[in-house]
């Protein structure tokens, strides 16, 4: 069998930083299920930093899982394994968000108008990753996908992989660690608003009354990335390359470090490992704004979260051990639901905002239980797709597709193909020359 079809066995799993995955992403929940009442006080305010920690645990896996692997598999080969761990997810997410896309035309009116065309030539970009860019927005948010606003965190995901691929696997350490740094410039420039490259300037509007207000500058925070404009591009990519870099690093950098007495070779090992590290994330994503939310101490903040927090609770992730089952668990639970939790929880939140804006004047306790409603329907539907979809979808593609046994229908290639090229094809058209 040649090398490139040979099945590579896992190697074995980081409980903890499985787990920490699982905590991270119930965290990303709560902080849409407080985001839909943004107009009132914030309590999870960072939830969003989620996104830049599952970054540096992303470099950390594929650093560890594929680095010493190169020379029984090809670059075709990676692509493969990759798809084949987050694609059939990506597929779940967009199919739910588009049957669920007009129930939540109250907080969002401009579903109500989506001609037919437009709805399937987005669903089609969704289910491959294309983004759609403002003039394809069909939701009002404008977002690269209408139907599941963060799968825009996948595209970057894939982004990191095929850089990965391409070139920061050939690349020395010392190497990394320049790219690094210069990523670490980049992640200031957001937080500190050194605004660098001109992209956040002010401007001025004066309404009819005469009265002119200042807007825009800089933003003094990491939040955003899920648009296809200039600037959140720019904010995905900088959220991007220093978490992946670092995790990078540090997968490895342990390796060399590993001796019989120190078997991880991580230099933080605490007992009670997971529960202090989800401590400290839960601590991280649910502190208030410092000083306001446009201002340079919450920016220190976010810069100290990403640059120096997020990698040292990896280190502690991957250099402690559960100490007994229940714990272990609890992490392989929170680890195999992470993933489809978080790819297919947002077609409810955009629901659970359809109940708040259809009833304001709810009592509490009524937006209380629909809020609890939608985390615990979202944790049950995670699981329930994760035994009765994601992992058959996996185990067939792996038989079936990675050990090359049998390559995939001649009918889905093409039918994949002309769907993705014929919904780019139209998306562009109408985006960039009729304007639509």
């Amino acid at each position: 069998m040649a090398k490139e079809n040979v099945y590579l066995e896992s190697k074995p799993r980081y409980e903890i930083l499985d787990g920490l995955r699982g905590v991270a992403a119930i965290m990303v929940i709560i902080f849409h299920l407080f985001e839909t009442y943004a107009h009132g006080q914030q309590h999870i305010n960072h939830g969003y930093l989620a996104v830049d920690f599952f970054f540096v645990l992303s470099g950390f896996v594929i650093g560890y899982a594929y680095d010493d692997r190169w020379d029984k598999m090809t670059t075709w080969g990676f692509f493969k394994r990759r798809l084949t761990r987050l694609h059939p997810m990506v597929l779940m997410g967009t199919v739910i968000g588009a049957c669920l896309f007009f129930f939540a035309t109250a907080a969002f009116p401009k579903e109500i108008n989506t001609p037919l065309w437009k709805f399937f030539v987005c669903f089609v970009m969704g289910l491959f990753i294309i983004p759609a860019g403002p003039k394809m927005d069909i939701r009002g948010w404008q977002e690269v996908n209408s139907f599941n606003g963060p799968t825009w965190t996948l595209t970057l995901e894939y982004i990191g992989n095929i850089l990965y691929a391409f070139v920061l696997r050939k690349l020395p350490t010392w190497a990394l660690c320049i790219l690094c740094a210069l990523a670490a410039v980049l992640t200031l420039d957001l937080t500190l608003g050194w605004d660098l490259f001109g992209l956040f300037p002010f401007r001025e509007f004066t309404n009819a009354e005469g009265v002119t207000r200042v807007f825009g500058g800089p933003q003094y925070h990491v939040k955003g990335g899920w648009a296809l404009t200039k600037v959140q591009e720019y904010i995905a990519i900088t959220r991007l390359l220093y978490p992946f870099l670092c995790g990078l690093i540090i997968s490895r950098i342990l390796p060399k470090r590993r001796t019989p007495e120190n078997p991880s070779g991580s230099p933080i090992h605490v007992r009670g490992g997971f529960w202090w590290a989800s401590l400290i994330l839960v601590a991280i994503f649910s502190i208030p704004c410092i000083g306001g939310k446009d201002g340079v101490p919450n920016g220190l903040y976010q810069a100290c979260c990403i640059l120096l927090v997020f990698p040292l609770v990896v280190l502690l992730g991957a250099g402690s051990r559960t100490t007994n089952p229940t714990s272990t668990r609890i992490c392989k639970f929170l680890g195999d639901i992470s993933y489809p939790i978080y790819i297919t929880h947002y077609p409810l939140i955009y629901v659970q905002m359809n109940f708040a804006a259809l009833h304001p004047d709810a009592p509490l306790w009524m937006h209380v239980a629909m809020s609890a409603g939608v985390l615990v329907l979202a944790i049950l539907m995670a699981w329930a797709l994760l035994k009765a979809f994601d992992l058959p979808v996996r185990d067939w593609l792996t038989k079936h597709w990675l050990k090359g046994e049998q390559k995939l229908p001649a009918w889905v290639k093409l039918t994949g193909g002309a769907l993705a090229l014929s919904a780019l094809g139209i998306g562009l058209y109408h985006a960039f020359i009729i304007g639509l």
